[in-house]
């Protein structure tokens, strides 16, 4: 990939990610406060579900650019055959690798990254799997609206697997300073979920956390792809 390839990846990732956020921050409010150990009435309900979507938009922006310039270089760098076994390992490796060059600077980092590994890792594998049965059974590359469903198949499917570690995310983040979710363990978060609340605990908010990656992924990778195609066509026209 050339350097204009990664320009166009750095803006379009951050114009996907200011997209996603505008428009799905309030759901996943609501999944958070269905989550929190308070229940969902006193943890807030539907009140003031849009507070903070500035400041998280505006912080999206250079979260997601360096996400998928991160992703598409190592992609990149990993090239192999598109017939290749290894295609779905080195799109794991890629979106791995695009998560930890992420780093957050508050309580639950570890967490939120041991939840969003595991959701790239089944979410970018399936989304470029599905990308490319659907062009080779129409014979031409995929279209941008045809890239926003696999995203949101890919990232509804990746949501409802990995909610019991964003459940525990959930109760590490909202945890009391001192009390022993506040500590960070996921697995010790983990158990005390299941301890209390059982399979549907565990499970909790996965309906509302689906619909809400999913319309993510159809947004997030559909106005990706929709850009970063703009972006390199007008490279291309430019002299």
């Amino acid at each position: 990939m050339d350097r204009p390839g990664f320009t166009a990846s750095l803006v379009a990732g951050g114009v996907a990610g200011v997209c996603v956020d505008l428009i799905l921050f309030p759901l996943d409010t609501i999944k958070t406060r269905l989550q929190s150990p308070q229940g969902f009435n006193k943890a807030g309900g539907f009140r003031g579900i849009y507070a903070g979507v500035p400041s998280a938009a505006i912080g999206s922006f250079p979260n997601a650019a360096a996400f998928f310039i991160t992703y598409e270089y190592v992609k990149w760098f990993l090239h192999t055959d598109s017939s290749s076994y290894l295609m779905p390992v080195k799109h794991m490796l890629a979106a791995s690798a695009g998560e930890v060059g992420i780093q957050g600077l508050y309580r639950g980092y570890k967490s939120t990254v041991l939840r969003e590994i595991p959701f790239s890792l089944v979410q970018f594998p399936l989304w470029e799997s599905l990308k490319a049965l659907w062009s080779w059974r129409q014979d031409h590359v995929v279209d941008s609206w045809q890239s926003a469903v696999c995203g949101a198949f890919a990232g509804g499917f990746a949501a409802a697997v990995t909610t019991p570690l964003d459940v525990a995310k959930t109760r590490i983040m909202l945890a009391k300073a001192g009390s022993s979710p506040a500590s960070g363990n996921v697995l010790s978060a983990l158990h005390g979920v299941w301890r209390t609340g059982g399979l549907s605990g565990l499970f909790a908010g996965v309906f509302p956390r689906m619909a809400a990656i999913s319309l993510g992924g159809f947004i997030f990778l559909g106005a990706y792809d929709q850009t970063r195609s703009f972006l390199l066509e007008l490279g291309r026209e430019s002299p």
